[in-house]
């Protein structure tokens, strides 16, 4: 199972040479042109191609899951990967954004990626099972709702690839306890191609990986959380994926909430989100990228602990978690005190 996500992880390593060399020949180039950027000299985009290829080489040759299955992943991500390419030359409206993924979840949806079971917090089995017809809007919801989420978190060099290799070997561990060895397979595929992509993104990067990069990682993260880890009816069932991609969806749902209370557009940008307090407190773009992993590490590990029913240590691990991101939030807030 490992050999896969290697062979995924050296053409990822081997590709992005090469992208970065069409990139700059088609203007695939951010230019540095507001303080929220980090960097300061035109950047090449379209990352996301050399991780796309390795990952779906190393997919048609070691997958195990159906050939449905296989060939609806491979054309829902073509349509999120080709959208993430023309809105990183020409930004594309969120509208167009949008329906574009909403068209690669259905794909995903028909092609047998539905979620199952439902968490019942109050009722004495613990689950609700999803009829066919409310199984759709709640997976479509859901797949659209990640993918956003590593987008939006795709602020700093190496970020969202580290945190999507992260939650995938978490969502593989996950797989692997409830017995989904076809989904194992594929988050590991997909941790070996972010990895390899790493080298050329870790801070000072050469390349971003763009919503090229970011709208695809996020697809087939939420894509395979639905196949692997939603699959179980136990009362935890949303819970452990939500922990597992927690560093993304927690940062969303905080980014949404922060701009409704200060009464600001829900798609604004701005320099709220947890990498921008962590660096304001004075860590640098490395430093701030591993408290990143490490929060997420703790996260994914407490999902497991969750899985495994194990309360003492989840707790713990989920406790540390929020130790690690409420004390630079704190900080962060006392300096911006101070400023005012």
């Amino acid at each position: 199972m490992y050999i896969p996500a290697i062979i995924a992880g050296l053409i990822s390593f081997i590709m992005t040479p090469f992208v970065i060399r069409i990139a700059r020949r088609f203007g695939a180039v951010d230019i540095p042109k507001d303080d929220r950027r980090m960097h300061k000299t035109p950047m090449c985009l379209w990352g996301g191609i050399a991780i796309f290829t390795g990952f779906f080489v190393s997919m048609f040759l070691f997958s195990n899951i159906s050939t449905v299955k296989l060939v609806g992943l491979f054309i829902a991500s073509l349509i999120v990967l080709v959208t993430g390419m023309i809105d990183d030359i020409k930004p594309l409206g969120a509208k167009i954004k949008l329906l574009m993924q909403i068209v690669a979840a259905l794909v995903l949806v028909f092609s047998g990626y539905k979620i199952n079971y439902f968490t019942d917090f109050f009722g004495d089995s613990g689950v609700i099972q999803v009829s066919n017809w409310a199984a759709l809007p709640i997976t479509v919801i859901w797949i659209v709702g990640v993918t956003n989420t590593v987008n939006l978190i795709d602020g700093l060099d190496g970020l969202a690839a580290g945190i999507s290799a992260i939650a995938a070997v978490t969502l593989s561990y996950i797989a692997i306890l409830n017995h989904r060895y076809d989904a194992a397979m594929i988050t590991l595929i997909l941790a070996g191609s972010s990895i390899g992509f790493l080298p050329y993104n870790f801070n000072p990067a050469k390349i971003f990986m763009g919503d090229t990069g970011a709208l695809f990682l996020g697809l087939v993260l939420a894509a395979v959380s639905v196949e692997g880890a939603l699959k179980g009816a136990t009362a935890i069932t949303v819970v452990v994926p939500i922990l597992a991609l927690g560093v993304p969806i927690f940062d969303t749902a905080f980014a949404i909430l922060r701009r409704l209370i200060n009464k600001r557009p829900i798609m604004e940008a701005d320099k709220g989100h947890l990498h921008h307090r962590l660096m304001s407190i004075g860590l640098g773009q490395k430093k701030t990228v591993l408290s990143m992993y490490l929060i997420s590490a703790l996260l994914g590990a407490g999902a497991i602990a969750l899985l495994k029913q194990n309360w003492l240590h989840a707790g713990v691990l989920l406790g540390l978690a929020a130790i690690v991101v409420f004390i630079p939030i704190n900080r962060a807030l006392l300096l911006q005190k101070k400023d005012h």
